[in-house]
């Protein structure tokens, strides 16, 4: 009877699912945090099929400890980069994660509220009319800039990438222009978008959003060069991973003028929002950044699509079927 471990509580309905599966030895993580590394190294031991999250690094200490017998990672993510994939496949373990169109959805609304609270200081007028500081209506007090008839530099065209395009073009009259490993001609039809090297793209955009997986090739992808490149009037909004970004670059950028402000959901350090905490230190004081906890797709919707999604790729599994999401590398 296979027996599957989950590292932590997923959202209903995909934790009902589990449970109701038929000839399967299931335990969950009781704790509702990060399980700690010893506790994650003990629960995985014997287990055929482990769901996991994107805070559990699974690499060869885990697929140790686990056993020969552990033929699946199901991924509560949609990426896989906590995942040792290239060792998981010379083990013959499939992995497996949940890019559901909800998610797609979810980050690209969030993108976009990130984008309005940026250009009209959304946080910063809420903490100055909080704190007492309005004092009365001035012709030049917080102005921000419009976001009508901007240049979007969009960073990967995917899923969520199109999700951003089609809500800027269609809403705000907004130009899209894009750079992708290769031209995306759908892309390209659906919203009058661009194609552009990464350094006119730069150079060009009022705003720049990032949709790109973490690769080695997409380490630092955005540092100090590239951050030069950039109007001093610019945004750049960070929902894909936190690595992207070189922070320290983008700090020194953001408090010698160099960039307008900077939108960032993910961070290097995670759950810190900087590897170095004196980074962090001066990120939290900037009054043109806006910082949320990695909640892009965090909405009821989108997390219970994920959950099921978890489920499905386990179902698809244990019928002896390659699961639709499974990670090719």
């Amino acid at each position: 009877m296979p027996r599957i471990f989950v590292a932590r509580h997923i959202p209903s309905p995909g934790l009902e699912m589990l449970k109701a599966l038929p000839n399967v030895t299931l335990e969950v993580y009781g704790e509702d945090q990060i399980i700690p590394r010893a506790d994650l190294l003990a629960g995985v031991k014997g287990a055929d099929i482990i769901v996991s999250i994107l805070t559990d690094k699974i690499d060869t200490e885990v697929f140790d400890a686990a056993g020969p017998q552990l033929k699946m990672v199901s991924n509560y993510a949609v990426g896989f980069d906590n995942i040792d994939v290239v060792e998981a496949k010379k083990r013959g373990i499939i992995v497996t994660n949940a890019p559901t169109p909800e998610v797609s959805e979810s980050v690209a609304e969030h993108v976009v509220a990130l984008i309005f609270a940026l250009a009209h200081r959304i946080v910063e007028t809420h903490e100055f009319t909080r704190d007492g500081k309005y004092k009365g209506w001035g012709p030049e007090m917080l102005r921000g800039t419009d976001v009508i008839g901007k240049t979007l530099g969009i960073i990967g065209a995917g899923a969520i990438g199109s999700g951003l395009a089609r809500r800027m073009k269609d809403g705000f009259g907004v130009k899209i222009i894009y750079n992708n490993p290769h031209k995306n001609e759908k892309f390209e039809a659906e919203f009058g978008a661009e194609f552009k090297e990464k350094e006119a793209l730069l150079r060009e955009s009022d705003f720049v959003s990032l949709h790109v997986p973490l690769l080695p090739t997409t380490h630092h992808l955005i540092d100090a060069t590239a951050l030069a490149m950039m109007k001093p009037t610019a945004f750049l909004i960070n929902t894909a991973r936190g690595p992207v970004v070189d922070e320290a670059a983008l700090v020194d950028a953001l408090e010698n003028g160099k960039l307008g402000g900077a939108g960032l959901d993910v961070f290097e350090g995670e759950p810190n929002i900087a590897a170095d905490p004196k980074v962090a230190d001066r990120l939290r004081k900037l009054k043109n950044v806006v910082l949320t906890p990695h909640t892009a797709s965090a909405t009821v919707e989108t997390r219970a699509s994920m959950s099921k999604q978890v489920v499905k790729n386990i179902e698809e599994f244990l019928a002896g079927e390659v699961p639709e999401n499974a990670i090719k590398q």
